[in-house]
């Protein structure tokens, strides 16, 4: 018979083997319960999908900025001055942005320093225009007032956010893309806590992780868009997924993941927000992406300045186009308007209208050609208008029509860009905006026989940095360009 162990052996080793039974379980029954599953979305967040904190939160900081008038009306040009300059030093800080942790306390800072900054500049120029020191210290007593408001208000609002929230009044359904650890983390946070404002929906994720992720996977990163579509999508949570960046970005600049506000877990935990003071779910850090296509408010800004501008140019340069149209008929006879081809924003192509500068045989090499600077056939007036890119004018009645705008990325052949999207990754990113009559990639150098890939960089840095001054700056670099005939 074989030897019985020892009574104390035996137990120490029924011990040792329940240790590794006992997490092998809890390890399984963890692996069970990692599937966090939707719930019904309740009828009042459904009829409110539209709604944002935004719509709660400016008419609130309004009301208190001009609450003052009730009281007095001495002061209205002085106070109307302070609110609408406190509103946009607000609205750049970022104040009215989207945040999935609403707290007083965190934006209190933020808040009281770019009030006390608006407060300055109207102090000082009160200040200036009245001599009277009862009138100023009267005045200022009003700004103090309202800007105590605006806290108070704050403090209103955040909490009516946070209450409508946890009630499942206002919730936005969230797609998370990344099934790792930190996408289940923040699943669970979402399905627990609704004061997020977000309702986990689905989950994707590369097909590498149908069976290794740690959170089950609604589709694969290819069925995005149809998941967006299919489960009302308004929110896309990047996590940790496994794939390639310019993979992602392929994803999301589809039309219809393009349209979600997006979010991201930032690479380095700590990561800081671009508002100002730090936004998180849970304890993991989350960082709001400016929208990576022109749309809503962003998008109606530069349309109306491209109209503006447009409508401006050719009135004023009128002259010019006459001159131009003139001098290309005596160079070339008739046909002085030539039209081509182009791909325009989100792959649509369109007839871009320029000056002749020279005939092509045919169709086939007007849009094959890639270079036409060194050809004899360009005479020496279409040699000019091409330097001081004088042949582009006629694209004003591009920008009018909508087809392109004053600033983008440069307008390419269908050809080309079939050959370029294949090679560069990160080309076909250039389209999810209009085409630009001038860019920031011409404008850095970047034109006739130059590397591909550095303008599909500048481009796509251009679109995911715009404002309005990165547009005046391009314009101010491109007639400096035009001044010294920098053209091809």
């Amino acid at each position: 018979m074989p030897a019985q162990p020892a009574a104390g052996h035996t137990g120490a080793h029924l011990g040792g083997l329940a240790q590794q039974v006992i997490p092998q379980q809890e390890a399984r029954t963890a692996v069970e319960t990692t599937a966090v599953l939707p719930y019904a979305r309740s009828r009042a967040s459904s009829r409110t999908r539209w709604v944002r904190a935004w719509m709660m939160t400016l008419p609130i900081d309004v009301a208190a900025l001009t609450t003052p008038l009730l009281l007095t009306q001495t002061y209205w040009r002085g106070m109307l001055a302070y609110a609408t300059l406190a509103v946009a030093i607000l609205w750049s800080g970022g104040h009215y942005r989207p945040r999935r942790h609403v707290s007083i306390l965190d934006e209190l800072p933020s808040l009281g320093g770019r009030l006390l900054a608006s407060a300055a500049v109207v102090a000082i120029i009160a200040a200036q225009r009245h001599s009277s020191v009862e009138y100023v210290s009267e005045f200022m007593r009003d700004v103090a007032l309202s800007a105590g408001l605006i806290i108070v208000g704050r403090t209103v609002s955040r909490t009516l956010i946070v209450f409508v929230r946890k009630h499942r009044w206002v919730e936005h359904n969230a797609v998370i893309i990344g099934s790792g650890p930190t996408g289940l983390e923040l699943a669970r946070l979402l399905r627990r806590h609704p004061r997020y404002g977000l309702r986990f929906v689905g989950c994707v994720d590369a097909a590498s992780r149908q069976e290794t992720g740690a959170l089950p996977l609604s589709g694969g990163l290819n069925d995005l868009e149809h998941l967006v579509r299919l489960l009302e999508c308004e929110v896309l949570i990047i996590a940790d997924p496994d794939c390639s960046e310019s993979v992602l970005m392929e994803t999301l600049l589809r039309p219809g993941s393009s349209r979600c506000d997006l979010w991201a877990v930032p690479g380095l935990w700590g990561s800081r927000s671009q508002g100002g003071y730090p936004d998180h779910i849970g304890a993991i850090p989350i960082v709001k992406i400016d929208d990576v296509t022109f749309s809503g408010p962003r998008w109606a800004i530069k349309r109306a300045s491209d109209i503006v501008f447009a409508a401006v140019a050719l009135v004023v340069l009128s002259p010019v186009l006459l001159l131009c149209a003139i001098a290309t008929f005596l160079d070339g006879g008739r046909g002085v308007l030539f039209q081509q081809e182009r791909v325009g924003r989100y792959g649509k192509p369109f007839k871009v209208i320029k000056f002749r500068s020279m005939r092509p045989l045919d169709e086939q090499e007007s849009q094959t050609r890639w270079s036409i600077a060194d050809d004899e056939r360009v005479s020496p007036i279409g040699r000019f208008m091409r330097r001081t890119s004088l042949d582009e004018l006629p694209q004003l009645w591009n920008i009018l029509r909508g087809d392109m705008s004053v600033v983008g990325p440069r307008p390419e052949r269908p050809h080309f860009v079939e050959q370029f999207s294949a090679r560069y990754p990160n080309y076909a990113a250039r389209h999810r905006v209009p085409v630009g009559l001038t860019g920031l990639a011409q404008v850095s150098g970047l034109r006739g026989d130059t590397p591909i890939s550095d303008r599909a960089r500048f481009d796509n840095y251009y679109i995911e940095n715009w404002s309005l001054w990165l547009d005046i700056k391009v314009i101010l670099r491109t007639v400096a360009e035009v001044l010294r005939a920098g053209g091809r």
